[in-house]
């Protein structure tokens, strides 16, 4: 609900996708905050995010949306705060009710350690597979899981699993079309838990 003209009542833009520092001015939020790298997430799967970046990032946010009132339990419970960052070619990608789309204006990684920083009185999550992020923002006290773990999300019913950014599960929790996943990366294993060839950083 909107509290104030042009904005969502947490001091950011109530459509389209806000910057990095245009998030830092919400007021104090009790919430968990679950930040997703949205690159990282959509490259962990080969179902064609190449052809259309864009696409590919709004079909994760809109995967996402149960999580703002149901979280991820155990977890994660709900309610939490869900933030989505985009970069590149997906930044024209817009906010939607449940998650807040932050349009990195240069490197996502760099975007998301911003945002764990000033967050720093909250919990906070951050999803990606990307060893270096992963070690920046633990430096920080975030915590961190994989694309993986959003799966598991998906066969539990908290995120939208029928949607291509996150994928179809079979009944092991493991993705159907039959992707080798690497579990400490949550990346199909060929790729060594990095980005996906191609994919910005």
């Amino acid at each position: 609900m909107q509290s104030s003209a042009g904005t969502d009542g947490g001091g950011y833009p109530a459509t389209g996708a806000t910057n990095a520092a245009g998030w830092q001015a919400g007021a104090m939020d009790a919430r968990p905050l679950l930040i997703v790298d949205a690159a990282n997430v959509v490259g962990s799967r080969p179902d064609g995010w190449w052809r259309d970046r864009a696409g590919a990032a709004a079909r994760l946010r809109d995967a996402l949306t149960p999580v703002a009132e149901g979280g991820l339990p155990p977890l994660l419970p709900g309610p939490a705060e869900v933030v989505l960052v985009v970069e590149g070619a997906a930044r024209g990608v817009p906010t939607v009710p449940g998650v807040r789309v932050v349009a990195a204006p240069g490197s996502g990684d760099d975007a998301i350690v911003e945002l764990v920083g000033a967050a720093a009185d909250r919990r906070r999550l951050v999803v990606t597979a990307d060893r270096e992020l992963r070690g920046r923002v633990g430096a920080l006290g975030a915590e961190v899981q994989g694309p993986r773990w959003l799966r598991g999300g998906a066969q539990r019913g908290r995120v939208r699993g029928d949607d291509p950014a996150i994928g179809p599960l079979d009944g092991t929790g493991r993705p159907a079309d039959g992707t080798v996943v690497d579990p400490p990366s949550g990346l199909p294993a060929r790729q060594g838990g990095k980005r996906a060839e191609g994919q910005q950083h």
